[in-house]
């Protein structure tokens, strides 16, 4: 049996929808910037919104169902899709006389910033279907039990598979395959631990969509979903 969403739902997954389209761009475009970590390693600045990304969907599916949860992830899709459009064609058009002064680090910045949005177009179709198949395949062996640990099981893997994919295709000859690994390796780690610490802000979003009612399960979707 489905429920009808309230205006207050509709307010709500907005709002919802609006963080996590803000986090999946900044992620996109700050990302190019990378800062020193341990051991030599080193983390993008991605590291600091991207984690919302993936926890979003786990909070969205757990309230509102499957469905929903891959509506996201398909306005995601189509907004960096229609991102790395517009990037290309700025890129393209003529350039005024009085523009040439910014010219090269323009095209330099946005050029980068385009393959940043194919790898993250990739990385992101792939990882992100995998997090939601992932967390109500854990959803459906733990009895709707244990949010917090069937968010951040179904993160695990699909945040190898999006650091990984996504860090060759964006930046193999900009940096080298050692750096891309010393780069992978700890930004992964750093977010499956940023998405325990998260958890709390998780059960914390869950409470707020559901307004207040712990026992509310609001399903836009049938159970054959």
């Amino acid at each position: 049996m489905q429920n009808i969403l309230s205006h207050k739902d509709y307010k709500k997954l907005f709002i919802c929808l609006t963080l996590y389209i803000t986090s999946l761009f900044a992620a996109n475009s700050l990302g190019i910037k990378i800062m020193p970590f341990l051991w030599g390693t080193h983390l993008s600045v991605g590291i600091l919104s991207f984690p919302i990304v993936f926890i979003m969907t786990d909070i969205i599916g757990e309230v509102y169902g499957k469905k929903i949860s891959k509506i996201f992830v398909l306005s995601g899709i189509i907004s960096i899709i229609l991102f790395t459009f517009y990037s290309l064609i700025s890129i393209i058009v003529p350039w005024a006389n009085e523009g040439l002064w910014v010219k090269d680090s323009y095209n330099q910045i946005f050029g980068i910033t385009a393959r940043i949005s194919i790898a993250s177009l990739l990385a992101f179709v792939i990882a992100e279907y995998q997090d939601v198949f992932s967390f109500f395949f854990f959803k459906k062996k733990f009895n709707n039990k244990y949010f917090w640990l069937r968010s951040n099981l179904s993160n695990i893997w699909s945040q190898l598979l999006d650091s990984t994919i996504f860090m060759f295709v964006a930046f193999l000859g900009i940096y080298s395959s050692q750096t891309i690994i010393m780069i992978i390796i700890p930004w992964w780690l750093f977010k499956i631990a940023m998405g325990f610490a998260y958890t709390p802000l998780s059960y914390l979003g869950i409470y707020l969509l559901r307004g207040c009612n712990k026992n509310k399960n609001i399903k836009y979707e049938s159970t054959s979903n």
